[in-house]
């Protein structure tokens, strides 16, 4: 080979190589831009895992059978909304320990982090009412923050919610 093939080779072998570290660069910067862009959440997918997951179709055991199985449906509802949750409970600090810190720790959905001033800060100036509200009703915000209904769990009482916000913000001031 030539010394003009060689250098031609090693031009070529250059500009591949260095091609090949531009799209490694490019790659890598693709996915951090993703990883930091807010993710769209679709306010129906509850509804649509529901339907998803639902029976294809039911035993038919007439009328009997129907009165029966409806029994025993409002029999399971009456016994699970008459339960309460931590055995009824006031500390904040327990129901924190028990449900809120899986979020709260680690900032899941835009969750405020627990003793953070500065995320906390903005949401406390509202009010701690509007707090209280939030944690009870549930909360999307306008940057996808999710707070779910009673931190997804329909056992607290409104009692063992207010004391649970209330314990979390005095954590922040």
């Amino acid at each position: 080979m030539s010394k003009s093939d060689q250098a031609t080779i090693r031009q070529l072998s250059l500009m591949i190589g260095g091609l090949a570290v531009l799209t490694l660069v490019l790659i890598f910067a693709g996915f951090e831009i993703y990883q930091r862009e807010p993710h769209e959440t679709n306010p129906n997918e509850t509804a649509q895992i529901a339907e998803r997951i639902a029976p294809a179709g039911a035993v038919y055991a007439g009328d009997t059978g129907r009165a029966a199985m409806q029994a025993a449906a409002d029999a399971a509802t009456k016994a699970a909304a008459s339960q309460v949750a931590y055995g009824g409970t006031t500390d904040g600090k327990t129901i924190y320990d028990n449900l809120c810190t899986s979020c709260h720790t680690a900032g899941v959905a835009g969750a405020p982090k627990l003793g953070d001033k500065s995320m906390w800060g903005p949401r406390i100036a509202q009010g701690l009412d509007t707090l209280i509200k939030h944690a009870t009703e549930g909360y999307h915000g306008p940057d996808g923050n999710f707070m779910p209904a009673k931190g997804g769990n329909p056992a607290l009482t409104d009692a063992q919610v207010k004391a649970a916000v209330t314990w979390i913000v005095g954590q922040a001031k």
